[in-house]
Parts: structure tokens; C-alpha cells; sequence
């Protein structure tokens, strides 16, 4: 999938843990540890906001578009975190 999400890197700059964004987020671990993996098809736009705000980044420093293979139909599916 052409796009990245550098979930990790930020919280590792931020030296914040996964569950610690998960309780101030609202999301579970799980759902956290599937985001840094890149394993999620969509993201709640609520979502990303709360994250960027407790994590103080915009949504270009968690997410990063890299060109390559083109997504399969079935990896356009509605829902999300």
C-alpha cells in the first residue's frame, strides 16, 4: 500500500508508550499496535485529530504517501479506527 504510517517514529520522539496514546486517545492497545503496523484501512478523521493533538504533530508527520503499487479494490472497504 502506497501509504506509510510513522506512528512509531513519532512516538518514539514524543518517548510516549502505545498505551499511553491509547488512554488518551479513547482507542484501544490493540487498535494502536494495528495503526504503527500500517494494517488499517482507514482512520477516523476524529481519530487522527486526537492523536495529533496529544502527540502536538500534524497529520503529515504520522502519515506518508509512497508511490508504488497500486491498492486493490478490496482495500477501498468503508470503516476505520
Amino acid at each position: 500500500m502506497p501509504i506509510v504510517v510513522n506512528l512509531d517514529v513519532m512516538l518514539a520522539k514524543r518517548k510516549i508508550r502505545s498505551n499511553e496514546l491509547a488512554r488518551a486517545v479513547g482507542i484501544t492497545e490493540a487498535n494502536v499496535s494495528l495503526l504503527k503496523s500500517g494494517k488499517v484501512r482507514a482512520v477516523r478523521f476524529s481519530t487522527l485529530e486526537a492523536i495529533c493533538r496529544y502527540l502536538d504533530c500534524q497529520p503529515g508527520d504520522l502519515l506518508e504517501y509512497v508511490p508504488g503499487d497500486e491498492p486493490d479494490a478490496a482495500d477501498s472497504s468503508p470503516g476505520g479506527i
